[in-house]
């Protein structure tokens, strides 16, 4: 399952960066603009192909993919290039990465309600005609950090079976089973996507307030599907929402900077991304659809600040050359685009140390070694 994780990894985070920069290539071709290389993958270079002055490459490293066009990044009058374009098609490139992220989570969103996705219902809720639903089961939503529940390795999407062999139907009998036996040793039959098992837990007497003897938020989850005419519509709204919630997040996160040092230690980079991937792959085929589908709007939204060397930095540069009505010096953007670039790669090292502190170990010993190191 790890090695399934780790190239379901690979390919989630080629994609999406793949995909972002196809929609840079594709409005560039379009907008008359010479398109020097294309890559997929990131060099040392494997081979390529030229045809009608694009270098078509294929490198070694298979994470995501690049687009150099000319004169982008330093101001030429040649034919064809970045900065002799108008605003409006410098624009238009720009903005293709983020809608091309925006678009693909759609589709994803509206492949995973077609196949039949895990929803929270509530009970005797009446669904549309049209929506094929499995029967509802008892599933995680949350599960509290060093709560009893997270020490026996439970974590969110797992459905909760039975207890002690009795079988679990609804959250009233969990919560009633669990509270009687809080104590004493029980063993709970735990289901996580294809894989079943047995978990022994001693709910506590005493919990914190608001977590009860487990730890977890439980909920009614079944899983419901669509015909796909009915999910691709459906996935509109969806996205939308998921996009509205991300960015309220991002602006929670923001405006906690220097007052929640807990939501800020809590940012994860690709060792996190990592993690969970495999819980999404672990819980099955529409929830690692579903869990791409979220990574493509994060990807968007956060192309789409505007801080430098993010292009939404370098659609800022636009507005102000519109503002000023005479175009911005090309060495000063580089300039600041740079110094942009170094202060996100500086971030995410500083993320990515966090991350092995905290996933270290569910990697193994290998991350356990980097970790010490």
């Amino acid at each position: 399952m790890i090695l399934l994780a780790i190239i379901a990894f690979i390919f989630i985070l080629g994609l999406l960066i793949f995909v972002h920069e196809l929609g840079h290539f594709l409005m560039a071709k379009r907008a008359g603009m010479k398109v020097e290389e294309f890559g997929f993958g990131f060099p040392p270079r494997l081979f390529g192909i030229k045809r009608k002055g694009t270098l078509y490459s294929i490198n070694w490293i298979p994470l995501g993919g690049f687009v150099k066009i000319l004169g982008e990044n330093a101001e030429t009058s040649e034919p064809g290039s970045f900065s002799t374009k108008s605003a409006l098609k410098r624009f238009l490139v720009l903005v293709a990465g983020v809608s091309m992220n925006a678009i693909l989570a759609w589709l994803l969103v509206s492949l995973a309600l077609s196949v039949g996705l895990p929803t929270q219902v509530a009970e005797g809720e009446q669904l549309p005609p049209s929506a094929r639903a499995e029967a509802a089961q008892v599933a995680l939503l949350y599960v509290e950090e060093g709560s009893p529940a997270q020490l026996a390795g439970w974590r969110a999407g797992d459905v909760v079976l039975s207890l002690d062999g009795r079988e679990v139907k609804t959250i009233q009998e969990l919560q009633d089973l669990t509270s009687a036996n809080a104590g004493v040793s029980v063993v709970y039959k735990i289901q996580r996507g294809k894989s079943i098992f047995e978990k022994t837990i001693i709910p506590r007497t005493s919990p914190p307030a608001g977590q009860g003897p487990l730890g977890v938020q439980p909920a009614l989850v079944a899983k419901i599907s669509y015909p796909w005419f009915e999910a691709i519509y459906r996935g509109i709204g969806i996205t939308g929402s998921l996009a509205l919630q991300i960015i309220l997040a991002f602006g929670r996160l923001i405006g906690s900077l220097f007052t929640d040092s807990t939501l800020v230690a809590s940012l994860t980079g690709p060792v996190g991304i990592a993690v969970l991937t495999r819980d999404a792959t672990e819980l099955g085929f529409a929830n690692l659809v579903y869990f791409t589908a979220i990574l493509s709007i994060n990807l968007a939204i956060i192309n789409a600040i505007p801080f430098p060397a993010l292009d939404g930095g370098r659609i800022f540069f636009l507005l102000i050359e519109k503002l000023r009505r005479k175009k911005f010096n090309a060495r000063i953007e580089n300039y600041v685009n740079t110094f942009g670039f170094f202060l996100l790669i500086s971030l995410m090292v500083w993320i990515t140390f966090k991350d092995f502190t905290r996933f270290g170990d569910q990697f193994g010993k290998i991350w356990g070694k980097i970790t010490g190191l």
